[in-house]
This record gives C-alpha cells, structure tokens and sequence, in this order.
C-alpha cells in the first residue's frame, strides 16, 4: 500500500510550506490551519487535477488546456490563487481518498479507499482498520517503537511517518515529547536508602550507585567517551543544567529510525514547517520566557546525526540556524552548558554540521564587495550557532578561572580625543568596540581561562569563509554598524590568523589616521604646531638610550601620541622610513634589550627563552619601556625576533602562571617538582625539605624564601607535597616577578589598551603575532613573489636566483630575509604572506644586489652567471646594516 503524503509530503511541498509561513504573516485574519489547508489544496490542483478530463477550471492541473508548470512555480501560483479567492475544484470520485491534494481526506481515509479505488485488493487489505495515532501529540522513546513495531509487521511505515511530521513539525509537540521520568530527590533517596539497611552488600552497592547516578542530572550521562571527566568537572564548577528532556531517549531513537529513508524524510520535511513558525515564536512572541523548556526543540533536533548531510543544507538546516540565532542570551548560555558536558565526539558532531552549512552556502555562491558573506543570512545564522558550541567546547575543556592577574592599581591615561571632540561639538563613537562577547558575560567565563579546550580551536576555523570575506567591511561593521550588520570580527573563532591580523592592522591604521587628525585640528584650534607621528631620532650606537628616554617623556607627557605612526629617524643616515628603518630599529632595540649582561631577563640555554630576573637592577620604569616596546611592534605591523615562553601571553591577557607553565619557562624545575609529585616513598624522610627555598642573585649569592609562614620549619610529606609544587610555582613565575611583570604590563596596554586584540586573539596567536612564524617556507615565498623591471618567473636568472636561494643553510635564509624585508622572521601566515618584489636593476656589473625593506623589494643586476650571482648575493646579505639613498 502506497504512502500517501501528509504534513511531511514531498520536498516540493515542503517548499510550499515554508512560502505558506511566509505569507501567513499577511493573513493575520485567516487561521493558520485553515489557510495551509486552503493553500495545499490549490498546490495539488496545480500539480495533480481534480482528476475530472472535462475540468473547465483555468487553474486545474485536470484542465484539458492547461500549461503544466514546476513544482516552485506551482507553489507560488497556489499562495496567487489563495489571496484571489480562485476556484477551487472538488475532488473528483476516482481521486478521492487516494490524492495527496486533499490531506484530510486522504488522512482519514486512506486505508479504506487507497487500495480499494483499483477495484483489487490483497490480504493485507483484509486486516482490521489500524490506529492512525491522529490523536499523539507527543512522542516517548516507548511510544515510537510501538509505532515502528507495527509499522514493520506490514511493512507499511505511512502511520509512523505520519506521526513524526506532526510531532516535529510542532514546537509545542516537541516540547512535551522524550520527557524524563520524575527523579527522586536526594530526601527520597535517602528515605529508600534506610528501608533497605537490612538487604545484603550487594544490593546496597546497586541502591549507592543508582543512587549516585540519579544524584547527578541525566545530561550529564550524555558525556561519554572522551570528555566526560570534564563534563563532571563542568557539573562541579557550574552545577548541573535542569532540562527535562531525555537526551539519551533521543539519540535511541535517532539511531533506530534515521536508518530508514522515507522515515528520514518525514524528519527533513518537518524541520522546514517548523522552523519558520519558531523563529516567529521567539521573535514575536518570547516564548522561552513563559516556558524555559522550550529550548527541547533545539536540543532534540540537534541530536539529529544527519542534519550535516546535503539534502538539509539547502533550506532546512539554515531555517533552523536563524530560529536558533532568536534564542534570548540565557538560553543560549543555558544550551552551551548543556553542550558543555557532552563528549569531544558530539562537539565535533555538532561543529561538522555547522561548518558543513557554512562551507556549502560559501561554495555555492560568488561573494564579492557587491554580495558580501555578511549579508548571507543562513551563513550569519549558521555562524551564531557554532559560537554556542565554541563556548560549549571552552567550558567543558580544562578550566582555570582563579588564577587571574590583578588589575593595574593606576588606570591607563585615556587618549585626548574625547577633549577635542567635545570642542568640536561632536558625539562621542564607541572607540572601544565590543571587546567583550555578551554570551561570555552571561556565562562567567573567558575563552582564554579554558588551558585545554574539548576539541582543538583549528576545529572552528573555516577557512573557505576566511577566503571571501570582505575583511575592511567586516571591519567596518565591527566598528560602527554592529547592530545593523554582523561582523564576522565578533566570533574571531572561526577565522584565522591571518584574517584577525588584517582587522588589528586596519584598526591600528584608522587609530593612527584618528590621532593624525585629531593633531590636525588640536594645531588649528590652539594655534600651535604639533607633530602627526611618534618621531624618534636616536644614534645607532646609543639607540636603547636615546629610544627608551623619548619614549619615557611621551609615556609621562601624553600617552595618546604613542597611538601615532611610528617614524624613525637614525641621525647621520638618508633612509626615509616607510617601515622598513623601523623594522630595524625594533630589531635592534632587541638585541640590546635582551642582552644578558645587561641583566634584566635571564636566558635559559635548554630552552633558549627569556624570563625576567627577579633580581634586576634595573627600575620599573625600564620595563615599562620594553612593555611599550613590543606594543609598538603589534602597533606598528612589526615582527620581533623576542623568545618568551607562552606563560607570558597568558599573563598579558589577565591569567597567573601555574606549575603546568614551567614546562617551558623552567624545564628543569618543572621535572624535578613533577618527581616529587610522583614519588612513592617517604618524601618527608628520603628528601628531607621544606617550604623555604632557595634562588641566586645576578653575583651568585644565595636568597631564601619562605613558601609559608616559618617555612624552614615546615617539612614537604605526602600529604602536603601538592602545596609545596603550587606554592613553588606562584612564587617562581608570580610573585617573584610581580614588580617587573606588573610594569612590563602597563606599558604593553598603554599602546594596546583600545584595540581588539585581547577580543580576537588568544595567547599562542599574539606570540605569532609579535614574533612571526618560525617556520620559513621558501617554496611558498617563491609561488608568492612578484617580479619588475623586465624580470618574470621564466628569466634565466630568476630561475638561477630561486636554485641559490634554496640551497643556502638556515642562518643564510634568515640573513637573506632581513636584507630584504628587514626581519629574519616570516609573518602572520608564513612566507606566503609576504608580498616579496624581484625588480632588475641594470645588466651585469659588480655591484651588490639592494633591497628597499620598506616595500620588500630587492634589487638585482642581471649577472651573467650562477657563481657570479651566489658570490654577490651572499656578500650583500652577510654585510648589510644601515640605510643609504640609493
């Protein structure tokens, strides 16, 4: 016996039924049954007839004249009809009970008439009327076997079908169905406990451990696998999430039934009528509010293993995002710690069908400045929603929200141009930007307070969208159109490096333009002349000296001018600096700064990283200094060759170091206290310490320190061993350092203080963004390089070129890099990134191949051989320091 189709009919109808939700906002009068009704039986008119051949109704499929029409044209003609009140024909005799176009009908009557309206039967047509379950307004896991155990047993699956379009096609529906069943309080559960003292061990054991398991909220059951330690230690932070859905129940069923495809179907059909009339619900009607188990719909319908698969992509899944997007901020945090204590499994289930939406959208269109990714709706929808699982991800991983940096006692100077605009009778812009996400308020925490995450941060990154967005209009929303238009700048997790690091430069650029402006008007309305730029003048044998002392005198006089561009002038030398004298200046500053004689960071040579020297001689406002210094570099689009290990960028972003971090900072502490930890013996009597230890100062002489009050009188045990490591480490990358750090710090945010850098980068990526990349991929910078003058990439002695450049060592690849570009490190994204220019310049001489590091162009003779052409080329880029016009 045929299926006939009803709420979950065709694909085509399913169409017609997101159209009818459509226009029924323009029906307002008309009944919402009564018109989907009305509308389906125009559509079938259109595409089936009434069956009568002699129909003389123009807009019948029966019509003898009639111009046959698609499937998406038909059901736009049906919503004309309807708004014209058409003609509407009856069913002819031989179609009815057995058409589609009339779903009451065929509802109530299928099974009597189908079979019957060929005159033929068979056996199966003889068994007694079935339950068509038309009074099941809710599903229970019990409910829904019943239904398919009957449906197998005639091999007839139309009842279930039936069902599952009605009941997940509706939200109220969807709501009262998979409900857990009543958990007994822990008053209950100890009442029960006591009624069974008497029973023997075993069974006491069976009632502890239910008891236990019912203790802790079901969804917690849902973290299985890899990641349940973490969904426990989320319950123990957070407390378990109340919902009364029963997960487990739903993936039981979506295992039995998805296996099926005409069963699939009824689910794919009803998500498309369901989820207009959601995103309706909570946009007009705010239903969460009324009814916090609303937020069932979502979570069952993500438990739908399939939703990643093409035939979702194309309308239901993006409906279903922009109804998810609606969803008020507590019920979003209340979803992520939901999703939280789910398994790294299910994350990445849940990422994967996000990012399959958002992939698909992308490469099935052509997005330009003229169609940009942002105006896309199921592509913002789909990206608001990977962000619940983002978060979901950052909370269910290993979490450190105690260990946070205090804030500075003194507040940074802000910049003058509130001062100025108020002169100018001009409003106040939001200068700041959103540099906090509202869904991270609303749950406590801090992406970077998570050390481990459930599934790696590379997961959320999608780079075919990071390849067609408009990153200055993305900027530019983030800036000033946030409300009006989304900025993929607000969920900096799904984009790469690159991509954030071309919205921090367009953000430092405007800033620079804003404060050369702002000079600009300052020199009108006061009548002074003031400079535009951060001017240095310093001699290359005293550049620390004449740098830090200028810059000290800004820091104090006008913090704001350290928000100009950078120019650098070294006295006595013609360069102009268009970035490339600046690159050498930072360098140099470096290597001077970080010089060990001079004392104030210490050198690890295992580990060939910096840490500042608790016993400095130097003030703080020498690192101070060094703080604004690097700021500086991320200011001004700089690279510096600094090694600090990653604890660092934790502490600039607001986090302590803990005994985990002297993996890197202080290799040999850190295996030595992870000993200790281990150790099975008698560590009060085999190792014989305390809680007071020992450090050298920069001449060697010993300094104690007490871990505890009286330490020296303390001995380290079993029992107290773990204090001793915590103890050690917070006073060895904490409280050692605080004065150096704490001053470092203030000057790292008197430049950084108003960007978005904290927002968009986590700590490895401003590593990446202050150092570069480590990793020099000279086939990369050769695919990237342009060529001038009368070179390209066949010349001959282009090819000879890339062969010598290819065989040089390590050290001879960073020496070439910082003759050309000024740095000996690859940018955000690697060499190819770098925009390298090869430009000829002259025939063959014995002159010295040039470079402008400004604009990474390198000038070349045309030599006449290979030999010629290494010799040259290594004497340039071994003897080069200093600027000359050429």
């Amino acid at each position: 016996m045929q299926s006939t189709n009803s709420e979950c009919g065709s694909p085509y109808l399913a169409v017609c039924h997101v159209t009818f939700m459509f226009f029924c906002h323009f029906f307002t009068n008309t009944p919402r049954a009564a018109a989907k009704h009305l509308i389906e039986r125009y559509y079938h008119q259109l595409t089936e007839g009434c069956g009568n051949e002699a129909c003389t109704n123009e807009a019948c499929g029966s019509s003898p004249g009639f111009q046959r029409m698609d499937n998406n044209a038909a059901a736009i003609k049906a919503l004309e009809l309807y708004k014209n009140n058409a003609k509407l024909c009856d069913p002819h005799p031989s179609k009815k009970g057995a058409s589609s176009a009339f779903p009451e009908n065929s509802a109530k009557g299928a099974h009597n008439f189908s079979a019957c309206s060929n005159g033929k039967m068979n056996h199966k047509d003889l068994q007694p009327t079935r339950e068509d379950f038309r009074d099941l307004n809710y599903l229970t896991e019990e409910k829904v076997y019943e239904i398919l155990s009957l449906c197998s047993e005639t091999e007839d699956y139309s009842p279930l079908i039936r069902v599952i379009g009605r009941v997940f096609s509706s939200a109220e529906s969807l709501v009262q169905s998979f409900c857990k069943e009543k958990q007994h309080t822990k008053e209950e559960l100890k009442s029960l406990q006591a009624k069974d003292e008497d029973k023997d061990e075993d069974e006491k054991e069976t009632a502890s451990g239910s008891s236990t398991a019912m203790e802790v909220e079901p969804e917690a059951s849902a973290s299985s696998g890899d990641g349940s330690s973490n969904g426990e230690n989320n319950i123990q932070k957070f407390g378990p999430v109340e919902v009364s859905v029963d997960i487990d129940a739903v993936r039981r069923v979506y295992d039995r039934l998805l296996s099926n495809e005409k069963i699939e179907a009824a689910f794919l059909n009803a998500l498309v009528y369901l989820s207009p009339n959601v995103e309706c619900d909570l946009t007009y009607h705010n239903v969460y509010a009324a009814d916090p188990n609303y937020l069932n719909v979502f979570i069952i319908i993500m438990e739908n293993s399939n939703l990643h698969s093409p035939e979702y992509l194309e309308i239901a899944l993006p409906q279903f995002c922009k109804a998810m997007s609606k969803l008020p901020l507590p019920a979003l945090a209340k979803l992520a710690r939901l999703w939280s204590q789910y398994s790294a499994d299910q994350i990445r289930r849940l990422v994967e069908t996000f990012q399959q939406l958002i992939t698909y959208t992308v490469i099935s269109n052509e997005f330009s400045s003229d169609n940009l990714v942002n105006e896309d709706d199921g592509v913002v929808a789909a990206t608001k929603c990977l962000k619940i699982v983002y978060y979901a991800n950052v909370l269910g991983g290993d979490l450190d929200m105690d260990h946070n940096e205090e804030e500075d006692d003194e507040p940074i100077p802000e910049s003058s141009e509130l001062t100025l605009q108020e002169l100018l009778g001009e409003e106040r812009r939001n200068k700041k930007g959103p540099r906090v996400d509202p869904l991270e308020t609303e749950l406590g925490i801090r992406a970077w307070d998570c050390r481990k995450p459930l599934i790696p941060y590379e997961d959320f990154i999608n780079e075919p969208l990071n390849e067609v967005l408009e990153m200055d209009k993305d900027y530019t929303f983030f800036k000033v159109e946030t409300e009006s238009k989304f900025s993929f700048m607000t969920c900096p997790f799904i984009l790469n490096a690159v991509t954030k690091n071309l919205g921090l430069y367009y953000d430092n650029r405007i800033r620079m333009y804003s404060e050369r402006r702002i000079t600009a008007l300052y020199s009108l309305v006061q009548g002074q002349q003031l400079n535009p730029y951060l001017r240095l003048k310093v001699r290359r044998d005293h550049v620390i000296d004449d740098a830090l002392v200028r810059l000290e005198m800004i820091a104090m006089e006008n913090p704001a001018d350290l928000k100009k561009q950078l120019y650098v002038e070294f006295e006595g030398e013609q360069g102009v600096d268009e970035g490339g004298v600046s690159k050498e200046f930072f360098q140099l500053v470096v290597e001077e700064i970080f010089n060990p004689d001079i004392g104030m960071f210490t050198y690890d040579e295992s580990t060939k990283l910096f840490w500042f020297n608790p016993s400095s001689f130097e003030n703080e406002g020498q690192f101070t200094l060094i703080g604004i210094v690097l700021g500086l570099a991320i200011y001004n689009n700089c690279i510096l060759d600094v090694h600090f290990p990653m604890v660092v960028y934790r502490k600039l972003m607001g986090k302590k170091g803990m005994f985990r971090d002297l993996a890197d900072s202080h290799p040999v502490l850190f295996q030595s206290l992870k000993d200790l930890l281990e150790y099975e013996g008698n560590v009060e009597e085999d190792m014989m310490i305390t809680f007071q230890i020992s450090q050298t100062d920069l001449f060697g002489n010993p300094l104690m320190y007490d871990l505890k009050e009286g330490g020296d009188k303390i001995p380290v045990t079993n029992e107290n061993r773990k204090d001793f490591v915590a103890l050690y480490a917070e006073y060895m990358l904490n409280k050692s350092v605080e004065k150096q750090f704490k001053a470092f710090r203030r000057g790292f945010h008197m430049v950084t203080n108003e960007s978005p850098l904290k927002y968009l980068f986590r700590p490895e990526e401003i590593e990446l963004l202050i150092c570069g990349s480590r990793n020099l991929d000279f086939l990369a910078l050769e695919e990237s390089t342009e060529y001038d003058g009368g070179y390209n990439k066949d010349s001959h002695i282009i090819k000879d070129f890339w062969e010598t450049v290819h065989s040089f060592g390590q050290e001879q690849k960073r020496l070439f890099l910082q003759f050309t570009t000024g740095t000996d490190r690859a940018p955000v994204g690697g060499l190819g990134k770098l925009k390298m220019i090869i430009a000829k310049n002259g025939p063959d001489s014995d002159r010295l191949p040039t470079s402008h590091t400004c604009f990474n162009v390198l000038l070349l003779p045309e030599y006449s051989t290979k030999e010629k052409l290494r010799e040259r080329l290594l004497k340039a880029i071994t003897y080069a320091k200093g600027f000359g016009m050429l």
